[in-house]
């Protein structure tokens, strides 16, 4: 584990994991909050509106692949091995509920990502107040034991993740929900087809680093706004 103390692997996973179900959390109740507000009850009636990870939590999606990911790679160093990134329970939509489906569609699938950037935000906050304390910006990302700076590294490193990579035009994450609404008819059979096979594809894309060459430019921005 590169050298890593068993005890404080254990801790960092404890506390990545806090922050994983915090941002999963978070991106769905934004899913079923905007879904409601264009007149969905579905996801609402269901108590999906809320940060309460038990009913967000998809017991492969949320504890498996990330506890995985993080084992065998996120304690590489933020731009050395980002970690697998998780997903939660779909949030149940009923799009015929809604009150004006192109707009809503897109708002709906932006809402999460959305969620994402708020709390890498007040994590970037945070972590300028920090600094200004005399935190370094590396404390962030390197091998600290300082629980805070852990805490405040994931919610920065893992929003950014799920932010940029729920964008991807890819079924079924949410950019692809965004483009469905823009492509012509004829295009959507492809779509449906790719989502059959998507969580599949993405895994296999995660794996062999395509997923890092295109986050690796976004954390380098991360740590640039921090050494600001």
């Amino acid at each position: 584990m590169g050298g890593i103390d068993p005890i404080n692997l254990i801790s960092h996973l404890v506390i990545f994991m806090v922050v994983l179900l915090l941002a999963i959390s978070a991106h769905e109740a934004g899913h079923a909050w905007m879904s409601h507000k264009f007149g969905d009850d579905t996801a609402y009636m269901l108590g999906r509106v809320t940060l309460n990870p038990v009913k967000h939590t998809d017991p492969i999606g949320t504890i498996l692949i990330p506890i995985i990911g993080f084992i065998f790679g996120a304690m590489g160093g933020a731009l050395g091995s980002i970690p697998l990134i998780g997903w939660g329970k779909p949030t149940p939509v009923n799009p015929r509920n809604w009150t004006n489906y192109n707009l809503a569609n897109v708002m709906v699938s932006v809402a999460g990502v959305l969620a994402n950037l708020i709390l890498l935000i007040i994590g970037i906050v945070i972590a300028k107040i920090m600094i200004s304390q005399g935190f370094a910006p590396e404390d962030f990302f390197g091998s600290t034991t300082n629980p805070l700076a852990i805490f405040v590294g994931d919610l920065m490193i893992l929003n950014l993740s799920l932010f940029v990579f729920n964008l991807l035009p890819f079924p079924p994450l949410d950019g692809s929900a965004i483009l469905a609404t823009f492509l012509p008819d004829s295009a959507q059979p492809i779509l449906r087809l790719l989502e059959q096979y998507g969580y599949l594809i993405l895994l296999a894309l995660i794996y062999i680093g395509v997923f890092r060459i295109i986050l690796t430019p976004f954390y380098y921005a991360l740590i640039y706004i921090l050494f600001l």
